[in-house]
């Protein structure tokens, strides 16, 4: 594990429509780290990573970067929202969409200094996406949109990058070339990384934290803390139990082993 504390999660409570979504919500990100925000589909994680960005006001608690109260113009932070969709005849160039990130605030025109595009430059090639800088963005690939996002992300410099399913919809080996190409950013780019997935198991290997929401509350630390019978009980509100069979950890719930069934929603999860 990396740093210092960057971003600090302090009793979390949020609200929709009258409905708790999340309960007492405490984690920590420290400088550098890769968290995994892991969560079944309507767990939250969205709706956390919301809270995070300012877009959505907590019922009570506090979110902190560097100590300071979080501001919804804080330049610190990154994202890579969920579901983007691109027209296949958009007329913008991938360099072109990755320098919004820089200046798509202003209005009028203007002409892009040199500086500017260096660091568009400098983010492809860290994403590795040089190659199809000149494209539109809607011809590309599934994989290829997800680089893009991430250096549109990046291009502002924030000390911490959240992405919504990222790995959403992508196929085994793009997911795998996301990862790593993540895990590469955190590590050269000296970026936290903030990631929720469904499936937490392509994320073993990098991650150094993990943030597990179930049932409306949150446990967070390693993986070896936090995916444990005990917390996960605890976390689910009944008995679940981490069974290790053939190099796989596999997360079932029920009383009596021949009675048992996978957790809804939930994969399985590879120790390598």
């Amino acid at each position: 594990m990396a740093g210092n504390d960057l971003l600090r999660v302090e009793d979390v409570d949020v609200s929709l429509s009258g409905r708790v979504i999340l309960q007492d919500v405490n984690f920590r990100i420290n400088e550098g780290e890769f968290t995994g925000l892991i969560g079944s589909n309507g767990a939250g994680k969205t709706t956390l990573l919301r809270v995070i960005l300012g877009l959505q006001a907590a019922a009570r608690g506090r979110v902190t970067v560097h100590g300071e109260q979080l501001t919804r113009s804080n330049r610190s932070i990154g994202y890579v929202p969920q579901k983007v969709l691109f027209e296949v005849d958009l007329p913008i160039r991938v360099r072109d969409f990755v320098a919004l990130g820089v200046d798509g605030h202003r209005y009028g025109v203007f002409r892009r200094s040199r500086q500017t595009y260096d660091v568009v430059e400098e983010m492809l090639h860290a994403v590795e996406a040089a190659e199809f800088s000149d494209r539109r963005i809607g011809s590309l690939s599934g994989g290829e949109q997800q680089r893009v996002l991430i250096a549109h992300a990046l291009v502002s410099k924030p000390e911490l990058l959240l992405l919504d399913e990222p790995l959403a919809n992508l196929d085994p080996g793009s997911v795998q070339e996301i990862i790593a190409l993540l895990h590469s950013v955190a590590t050269h780019q000296h970026v936290a990384i903030l990631l929720s997935a469904h499936e937490m198991n392509p994320l073993l290997p990098v991650m150094d934290r993990v943030v597990y929401v179930a049932n409306g509350k949150v446990a967070s630390g390693t993986t070896d803390e936090v995916v444990r019978p005990d917390v996960l009980s605890a976390l689910y509100g009944h008995h679940v139990d981490v069974l290790r069979v053939h190099g796989r950890v596999l997360v079932v719930a029920g009383e009596n082993l021949d009675e048992q069934q996978a957790v809804p929603d939930h994969p399985a999860f590879v120790v390598e």
